[in-house]
């Protein structure tokens, strides 16, 4: 089983030290919820605190560093006293584009393939009058999917190839990740206006 060396909490501060910006700790915190709904879903419920720590420090270089992304992590992470398998996790996310870093547990799958998604649903979630993942639906992601124009900062091909290495159809990672966000969208809404 694996298990944080860092608490929620610690974690947390970690992810403030380097992130200022409303937009990106809002993002931690959906990849977060959503990588806890993943682990309980998937069977790896014991596991779920590591699952969400993980989602929450994913970006933690990105705003000081984006042109070091997933190349500043580590050190970042080894200084706030994360163990290194949370390092390799964290950095398995930018496979393919800024880490050599494989995914090769599922969690690690889940993260590479949730991350962009969420991004996507979040910015489809704002344009619907309820601004809210609460009533969305699989068609609407699928049609923002294939407009390359919108949220074009999400990579289409990062979240196909997130699919396939787990086996999925797109519309089952859309299906699972409209109702990871759901889960966590209220609490997320509450700890950012402590935050701010």
């Amino acid at each position: 089983m694996r298990t944080s060396r860092i608490t929620r909490e610690q974690a947390l501060e970690l992810l403030k030290t380097y992130n200022k910006e409303p937009f990106h700790i809002q993002h931690a915190l959906t990849v977060e919820g959503v990588m806890r709904w993943y682990a309980n879903e998937l069977g790896y419920g014991d596991e779920a605190d590591y699952w969400s720590i993980c989602g929450l420090l994913h970006d933690i270089d990105f705003e000081m560093y984006p042109e070091k992304h997933c190349q500043k992590a580590p050190e970042l992470l080894e200084k706030g006293g994360v163990g290194e398998d949370m390092i390799y996790t964290v950095c398995s996310h930018g496979y393919g584009i800024c880490s050599d870093n494989e995914p090769v547990h599922e969690m690690e799958k889940v993260l590479f393939a949730a991350d962009e998604l969420t991004g996507l649903i979040g910015a489809a979630a704002l344009m619907r009058p309820s601004k809210s993942v609460m009533d969305m639906e699989v068609s609407s992601v699928k049609k923002k999917f294939k407009d390359k124009r919108f949220a074009a900062g999400c990579s289409r091909d990062v979240i196909r190839q997130g699919a396939e290495m787990l086996g999925w159809g797109l519309n089952e990672l859309f299906e699972k990740t409209i109702l990871a966000m759901r889960s966590c969208e209220a609490s997320i809404q509450k700890e950012m206006e402590m935050i701010s």
